[in-house]
């Protein structure tokens, strides 16, 4: 899963005032409403009741912000990829929603199978799991879910709007499914 989106925001997509180191900023990826580009935006928290997105919102948190050091536009930070999109949401400073905390689930266990994420066991509470990543060494806590057909059917939604819904296949003539005959 690779999707190309600009970098977090140095001012804030309702006020246009630029944001203050440590200041909660939440941001949103936004499908727009045709289907064809997912964005970012981010807003100050106090500000997130006037953002209006035109599109659907696959997911939203909340983070204090940290200003770019000058210079820094790094083709890495412009690519988002199911382990960037991990790292951004798993962050500890980051506050997560429901709809978040299923996405990075699903995400530790992605990375987990391609071994970018190691298990390290479970929170001392038992509420979450340990990852270890194994190119920073770093260890995150990912919140312990239930992984029903419910839990993949709401994280297919929401990845069906960051990356496209997938392309119907026609059977294997090349046609159409027929319509079913009652009997």
């Amino acid at each position: 899963m690779d999707l190309n989106l600009q970098p977090h925001a140095q001012t804030c997509f309702v006020t246009g005032q630029p944001f203050v180191e440590g200041e909660r900023v939440l941001s949103h990826l936004v499908r727009n409403a045709s289907g064809s580009e997912v964005m970012r935006y981010d807003v100050r928290e106090t500000s997130a009741a006037e953002f209006a997105p035109a599109g659907f919102v696959a997911c939203r948190w909340v983070h204090p912000f940290k200003p770019r050091k000058p210079g820094d536009t790094s083709e890495r930070d412009l690519k988002l990829t199911a382990e960037s999109l991990f790292l951004t949401l798993a962050d500890p400073s980051t506050e997560l929603n429901e709809e978040s905390t299923r996405l990075v689930q699903f995400l530790a266990l992605m990375l987990e199978r391609k071994r970018l994420l190691r298990p390290k066991g479970r929170t001392a509470d038992g509420a979450g799991n340990l990852y270890e990543h194994a190119g920073t060494k770093q260890m995150y806590e990912v919140p312990a879910g239930e992984l029903s057909p419910e839990f993949f059917m709401a994280v297919q939604a929401q990845l069906s709007v960051l990356v496209g819904a997938p392309k119907a296949k026609p059977d294997e003539a090349g046609a159409a499914p027929a319509e079913p005959v009652a009997p």
